[in-house]
């Protein structure tokens, strides 16, 4: 099978990576126009996690059956299809007036962006070599973010023009423009990466006997998969959703301020990112030819993250949005989980390795995103100071994510090499 170089690998980066920005902007967008959202449908905490976390809850319920579909038709086709549900519901949101309607619109755009990073994924899994994917994962993560940092300050900057209905009429246009780039530029790209004998990128789907069952029982998946659900899943909550009301409720910044903030978060996650995708392929090993091996990178860069999320508890000073910033360095250790998840399952398994894994980030990010909003209106029910229900939530959340890296240690399973 052909590997890509050059212009052509170029090409299938930037279709990817188009889709994926707007899957992020999409999913982090809410940590912006909260205020907007809660003023013009009077939600609440609860309400508006349940708003947010329903992108996640559809997101999450394609993930199986799109890792099938990746295998059996290919990326390139998988994602263009999907996308178009995204438009649709990024109209229906920009149209609603009332809850129920804003989360219909909120789930069909999670039903259509959930190929987003799996499908790119899929792909350079088939196009490119082993030591390009964590390098690849982090140019998409690259991207991601760049998605944020558009949901950030050039929203809170249109709101005042165009409204949070207008930008939501506006991304649904650029959807459906990602769904065209991907369906028509990389047609060519996927006939010529078809194998020798005729078959196509997507791979043979039936190859893999087990399917799902031998993925749910390898080993090092039931592993990686307690950190995705916990560690990462709260990362996502976070990321998406809730560092914005720390800010304005724990550390007392205006709402300009808050964009500003979420701003330099997400630029400095994506410089790690990229950080990440220069040092990973050289210092990192995935089959333990050369350097760190990666379940000890992994070790590391967690309890790192988690020695900073514990410091962000206990400080409220004016510079204490700071640790954000080394939280984010830290957070890249997402990277070097889905690849050696996706590297441990022959590549006709690779769409529904990385899918069953997204299942369980997202299924997290639902359950962590929602309950944060439910523990803040619960503490605050029984007399608690909103920056104290807050941090109490966030501490809850901590908790649950030492248990995942004690049982992440606990656990001694390794990535396959295959």
């Amino acid at each position: 099978m052909r590997r890509l170089t050059g212009a052509a690998a170029v090409r299938v980066y930037l279709c990817f990576a188009f889709g994926y920005l707007l899957s992020y902007a999409f999913r982090s967008i809410n940590a912006v126009i909260a205020p907007a959202l809660i003023d013009d449908v009077g939600l609440t905490n609860s309400g508006l996690g349940l708003l947010s976390a329903t992108y996640f809850l559809t997101f999450s319920a394609l993930q199986l059956p799109l890792g099938i579909w990746l295998d059996k038709y290919g990326p390139r086709r998988t994602e263009a299809a999907l996308l178009l549900f995204a438009a649709a519901g990024a109209a229906i949101f920009a149209m609603s007036s009332t809850l129920s309607g804003l989360l219909l619109g909120r789930a069909l755009i999670g039903v259509g962006v959930s190929a987003c990073l799996m499908a790119s994924y899929k792909a350079y899994r088939l196009w490119f070599a082993p030591e390009r994917q964590s390098q690849l994962a982090s140019w998409m993560l690259v991207a991601g973010t760049a998605g944020a940092l558009a949901a950030t300050v050039p929203v809170n900057a249109a709101l005042p023009w165009i409204g949070w209905r207008g930008v939501f009429w506006v991304m649904s246009g650029m959807i459906v423009l990602a769904a065209a780039a991907i369906h028509v530029v990389l047609r060519d790209v996927e006939a010529a990466c078809a194998t020798p004998h005729g078959h196509a990128v997507a791979g043979n789907a039936q190859g893999a006997e087990h399917g799902y069952r031998q993925i749910f029982g390898n080993p090092y998946f039931r592993r990686a998969a307690v950190i995705g659900f916990i560690s990462h899943g709260s990362f996502i909550a976070l990321q998406t959703l809730w560092i914005g009301p720390w800010m304005t409720t724990v550390l007392g910044m205006s709402k300009e301020r808050m964009a500003e903030i979420l701003f330099a978060f997400n630029f400095c996650l994506m410089l790690a990112y990229l950080g990440a995708s220069w040092w990973m392929p050289r210092f990192v090993s995935h089959d333990g030819r050369h350097g760190w091996p990666a379940t000890r990178a992994i070790t590391f860069m967690l309890l790192g993250s988690l020695l900073v999320q514990a410091t962000i508890l206990f400080l409220a000073t004016s510079w204490a949005w700071m640790l954000w910033i080394a939280f984010a360095f830290f957070i890249t250790v997402t990277t070097l989980i889905q690849s050696s998840v996706s590297l441990s399952f022959p590549s006709a398994l690779a769409g529904r390795a990385n899918s069953a894994y997204n299942l369980t980030l997202f299924v997290g990010a639902f359950v962590v995103q929602w309950g944060i909003g439910l523990l803040i209106d619960a503490f605050k029910a029984r007399g608690a100071l909103p920056a104290d229900a807050m941090r109490a939530a966030f501490a809850l959340c901590l908790a649950c994510q030492l248990a995942a890296f004690i049982a992440f240690l606990a656990n001694r399973a390794q990535p396959q090499k295959t």
